[in-house]
């Protein structure tokens, strides 16, 4: 049966975002809702991924698996019905006690028209087993098409803390999820540069690392200098976002003063790019 103009397309979205993969380098950035999307599109990146951390924030609840499946999927038929380009899901840890769960989930996230996942492997801050891990990636692969969906294994060896030899640990799993059918490896949590190109170096597929995360701020350029290929920011600038909003409360309810309000984007102009 021939596919829809509908999966055609998100097939053609997928190949591309796939493709980015194997260039120099690129930054994709975080959305948190549909407006956060457009601006994000309209300033000029090629892909946007979406941030479980600011999704929950904007809903008025931690981060850290209190947002709902059904929740979730709404957040991604918006954002993804919002633009045009590729958008890549942030599954925490796969909404599913099983692999076979898990495989449901990225089927339906499929059906969106969402192009890519990162899937964790750990719950509650705690690693799971390896070869848990693995099974849950490889049933993720199974429900994704391969070529045009990438599949962005993350790894907490460094975030959840727990492992002997976080380095060591880290590759040894980015290995088996590569083998698992990992497009990518997504490792948070590490900010010194030598370990980051270490990992460049040791890790046979593209490496993810999130950027203003840890307490050492590691640019985007000096990133792409380490060999990392995919630079993501997680809940940053959701971060700044709700930070700019608290100042401005801040400053109106001390002063009643507008100061805020300076280089702020214009009403109309902001009605234009929702029309658009």
């Amino acid at each position: 049966m021939p596919a829809s103009d509908d999966e055609a397309a998100a097939a053609e979205r997928g190949a591309a975002f796939l493709a980015m993969h194997d260039g120099p380098g690129f930054v994709i950035p975080n959305a948190w809702d549909a407006g956060s999307a457009r601006i994000l599109e309209q300033v000029g990146f090629p892909a946007i991924a979406t941030t479980s951390a600011g999704i929950a924030w904007s809903l008025g609840i931690p981060d850290g698996g209190e947002l709902g499946l059904e929740t979730m999927f709404e957040s991604l038929h918006r954002i993804v019905d919002a633009v045009a380009v590729p958008v890549s899901a942030d599954l925490e840890s796969g909404y599913g006690a099983t692999p076979a769960e898990v495989g449901r989930v990225v089927a339906r996230v499929v059906e969106l028209g969402v192009v890519g996942a990162n899937l964790e492997d750990a719950i509650d801050g705690a690693l799971l087993e390896i070869d848990e891990a693995a099974d849950r990636l490889a049933a993720a692969r199974a429900a994704a098409p391969s070529g045009s969906f990438v599949l962005n294994a993350r790894t907490d060896a460094y975030f959840a803390g727990g492992a002997d030899d976080p380095f060591e640990t880290t590759v040894e799993r980015a290995l088996r999820y590569i083998e698992a059918g990992a497009d990518c490896v997504f490792v948070p949590g590490v900010n010194d540069t030598d370990t980051i190109r270490r990992l460049a170096q040791a890790i046979p597929a593209p490496l993810n690392i999130v950027a203003g995360l840890a307490a050492n701020i590691v640019d985007a350029p000096t990133l792409f200098s380490l060999g990392v290929r995919r630079v993501s920011l997680g809940g940053s600038l959701a971060r700044v976002a709700l930070t700019a909003l608290q100042r401005a409360g801040e400053e109106l309810r001390a002063s009643g003063t507008l100061g805020f309000l300076d280089g702020a984007i214009g009403y109309a102009d902001l009605q234009r790019r929702f029309s658009e």
